[in-house]
């Protein structure tokens, strides 16, 4: 039996500039295949047809004003913001943390600056999109999607090779 790894701490940094102590919350991207159901003749059911990642985005919650995020609002490039999250998970039955890491390649799609009220606290939640997913856990990659590459590597294998080969890619 084994206990469940928690999230004991975590840091955020945005184009590579700590915001350490200024992220109070993350919401990780959600993993979502786009999914369709199909029952041809003959079939005594649907069966569900894959066909790709969904849309990818992580939603991020800072503690206060952020020109630094403010500044790549509005960015041309697809990939023009990189979001890189460490978080520090320990299971109560094991001595030690596992570190897990997601970086995000995107821009920023949403900047909700929240009410102002004097002398009471302020938040800015932010809403980026990502066109490039890597998550890591102990330095090991997991799962790995650049969506304009068309890479979709999952433990190691890239589950769309055999697919840009046949379109000549």
């Amino acid at each position: 039996m084994g206990m469940p790894r928690k999230m004991k701490g975590f840091n955020l940094f945005h184009n590579g500039t700590n915001f350490v102590g200024q992220t109070k919350e993350i919401t990780l991207p959600k993993l979502t295949r786009k999914m369709e159901d199909y029952q041809g003749g003959g079939m005594s059911g649907p069966i569900q047809i894959d066909f790709g990642q969904e849309a990818i985005q992580l939603e991020w919650t800072c503690g206060g004003f952020m020109p630094d995020v403010l500044k790549q609002y509005g960015i041309t490039k697809h990939d023009g913001v990189l979001l890189r999250f460490a978080g520090g998970y320990q299971a109560e039955d094991k001595d030690g943390y596992d570190s897990i890491e997601v970086v995000v390649k995107g821009r920023h799609k949403e900047i909700d600056f929240g009410s102002a009220k004097p002398k009471e606290d302020t938040e800015m939640k932010i809403t980026t999109v990502a066109s490039y997913y890597k998550l890591s856990v102990n330095g090991e990659d997991l799962i790995e999607m650049d969506f304009i590459n068309m890479v979709e590597k999952i433990n190691g294998v890239d589950l769309l090779q055999q697919l840009r080969n046949a379109i000549g890619l």
